[in-house]
């Protein structure tokens, strides 16, 4: 772990595969976090969710290929992760000492060596 990382987001938006979303805004920026689309369901006010889980049913709307949390994971330097799932610069990760899990930010981890 680089740096720290605190979630910004309380509220996390979480659905199953099948659910209908009104997919809007791409995310901009300079972080190098492409293909993220902020979407709403029937029962969340809204959060991102990568491209890559949903298909376009025209109109501005989608529906999920799969379950999903946006869920982030807090993390400090000297924790220790194992990511399983990388996609548009953020990746799925557990931390071993209480089996938390969520996205951290490519851009504050770093890879363990393996000798």
């Amino acid at each position: 772990m680089l740096r720290p990382h605190r979630s910004d987001h309380p509220d996390p938006i979480a659905f199953t595969a099948g659910t209908q979303l009104r997919v809007g805004e791409t995310h901009e920026g300079p972080e190098g976090w492409d293909n993220w689309h902020f979407c709403q369901t029937d029962t969340h006010a809204g959060g991102w969710v990568p491209g890559q889980i949903i298909v376009r049913d025209g109109d501005g709307l989608g529906t999920a290929l799969e379950d999903y949390t946006a869920r982030e994971l807090d993390v400090l330097p000297g924790d220790i992760l194992q990511g399983n799932r990388m996609l548009n610069g953020w990746v799925w990760c557990l931390r071993a000492a209480d089996e938390r899990s969520g996205w951290v930010p490519c851009s504050v981890l770093r890879q363990a060596r393996m000798d």
